[in-house]
């Protein structure tokens, strides 16, 4: 039978409670037991799909298609477990459901109302799908007090009540701020964040209180007095030099020990964490450094690219390099010379996104990376660039270009490089869209299984004939170009099985060029580096010590 925790936030907002719930979720594996994740997100949208990566971050992509929050990523880089579906649930997505249910007279004419209609649906989600775990951890987006949050913290309240202490913890997690001027830690505000919660019912049994240095020993028992809570309970969660040193350092301040005390599980012995200790030395012990650019367009917000980033931080550790990364904007292209910005790199990432801003940009980092035997590596709309700019530079179709960013061609145009796909096979189904449909959730998206050619580079890294990827697209490069561009010496290495939708294509004679249409970074794990991020760095790695 599952046992819940619930992991809320006080204070302000970016503490890292999804961080910390990963961290946690690791901890428990590290003991044997089997943890699932859940994210709780209040905000009116049904998922991030339509969000701006400025807003709120990237978009996480699981293997059964649904769009869902960053923190999602935390969780399955941190387990290894993989997201589904039922792990994210929004605001958007609860009164959806609750308006269907009412519009098909579900509720048999009563008066639907936030209690108990809504928080109900919230239970449902809650307890939905937990056979196969011992621990569910379900995080609450923003903080509390939000408005907008209150019908997740009054559902969880419930659920305290309903399966009781042996089933539930509550977990939160505050800002014990330092105040120059002072010179000292205050505890005041973690003070007022617990007030607010047990104003709405909900009596934490942990508190998790980032800081920027130690907190001394008076102020946590002085937290533990006005919160009335176990001074063993009120556990530091201190900055550190990495996310992978986390779930150590809450080991080491007895956070696991006391959830398993909570639940009556603790056997006084400690996790191996072998795995943590090892990743966390070469992370902050390298024995080399390589510059890897990403030219993007959301490179000012670095949680734009967070799983992107992550993932080659993963291929650092795996060959023991401290991975640099140099961001470039890629609409500087459009007034500044692309060699002034990239010709000091040991590798080029141009990652996905939409619309037509920066596309020039792009096209000019592909053609730079291409020209100059720099590795490089498009991911989604980065591949697109490539096969653009290949068409357009080596091929000689001068208007070779998307219709995402461009009107329909004139007559004696050639067409198309890329497209918009309106339907795609998915296992024995065939996925349909129109174009002037809705936006939010009507790409191709989730994992798509892709057929590898033998000999190619992309064999070479994967080891394997057939994979499976995560995708999120909506448009696709047009396969009737394939005969012409191979010729002109693209290979497409990687093809969907019905040979009709291109997934990886490379410059056989570069020393390593690859464009793929998913987005790999997706499934790397610290200690399950990606193959194609592990190769794209030693490339990098090789180049460096060719140049030099």
């Amino acid at each position: 039978m599952a046992r819940f925790i619930f992991i809320t936030g006080g204070v302000v907002s970016s503490l890292g409670k999804g961080l910390a719930s990963a961290s946690l979720g690791a901890l428990l594996q590290a003991r044997g037991f089997r943890v699932r994740l859940r994210k709780m997100d209040p905000y009116l949208n049904v998922d991030p799909g339509t969000m701006s990566p400025t807003q709120h971050g990237e978009v996480f992509v699981t293997d059964d298609g649904a769009e869902t929050d960053l923190d999602l990523g935390h969780y399955e880089r941190f387990t290894g477990v993989e997201a589904r579906r039922s792990d994210n649930v929004t605001t958007g997505q609860i009164y959806s459901t609750l308006i269907s249910k009412e519009r098909r007279g579900d509720y048999l004419g009563g008066t639907v109302q936030v209690i108990p209609h809504v928080t109900d649906l919230i239970k449902e989600f809650i307890l939905r799908d937990t056979d196969d775990a011992d621990f569910i951890l379900c995080e609450i987006g923003g903080t509390v007090g939000d408005i907008e949050g209150l019908p997740f913290f009054e559902a969880i309240r419930q659920m305290g009540y309903e399966i009781g202490k042996e089933r539930c913890l509550f977990m939160h997690l505050t800002l014990v701020p330092y105040i120059p001027s002072a010179r000292e830690l205050k505890t005041k505000p973690t003070q007022h964040s617990v007030k607010e919660l047990r104003s709405i019912g909900i009596i934490p049994d942990i508190l998790l209180c980032r800081a920027d240095r130690e907190i001394p020993l008076s102020e946590r028992r002085k937290i533990a007095l006005f919160c009335n809570i176990p001074e063993q309970n009120v556990i530091p969660a201190l900055d550190v030099k990495s996310i992978y040193q986390v779930p150590m350092t809450y080991h080491a301040e007895g956070l696991d020990t006391q959830v398993l005390r909570h639940f009556g599980l603790d056997d006084g012995t400690s996790p191996d964490l072998g795995v943590w200790e090892n990743i966390f030395r070469r992370f902050t012990q390298p024995e080399g450094e390589v510059v890897i650019a990403i030219v993007g367009k959301y490179t000012a917000f670095g949680d734009a690219y967070k799983s992107l980033t992550e993932a080659l931080d993963h291929a650092g550790i795996a060959h023991n390099l401290r991975i640099k990364v140099k961001w470039v904007n890629a609409r500087i292209f459009e007034k500044q010379d692309v060699a002034d910005k990239l010709k000091d790199v040991d590798a080029i990432l141009v990652p996905g996104g939409f619309g037509k801003e920066g596309v020039r940009g792009k096209q000019l980092a592909a053609k730079y990376a291409r020209e100059n035997n720099v590795p490089y590596l498009g991911i989604c709309f980065g591949m697109q660039m490539a096969v653009i700019e290949y068409a357009r530079h080596v091929l000689g179709v001068a208007d070779a270009s998307s219709s995402e960013f461009t009107q329909t061609p004139s007559a004696d145009a050639r067409g198309m490089v890329v497209g918009l796909m309106t339907e795609w096979q998915k296992g024995n189904e065939l996925e349909k869209r129109g174009k002037d449909g809705d936006l939010g959730g009507t790409m191709r998206l989730g994992s798509y299984d892709c057929a590898l050619k033998a000999g190619s580079l992309a064999h070479k890294i994967y080891g394997q004939d057939s994979i499976s990827e995560r995708h999120r697209h909506r448009y696709e490069v047009n396969i009737e170009y394939r005969p012409e561009l191979e010729k002109a010496g693209m290979l497409f290495s990687g093809l969907s099985p019905n040979g009709e939708l291109p997934e990886i294509v490379e410059i056989p004679t570069h020393p390593w060029f690859v464009g793929v249409q998913f987005h790999p970074e997706f499934k790397s794990r610290p200690f399950a580096p990606h193959p194609l991020f592990a190769s794209f760095v030693e490339a990098a790695m090789v180049r460096q010590k060719l140049v030099k």
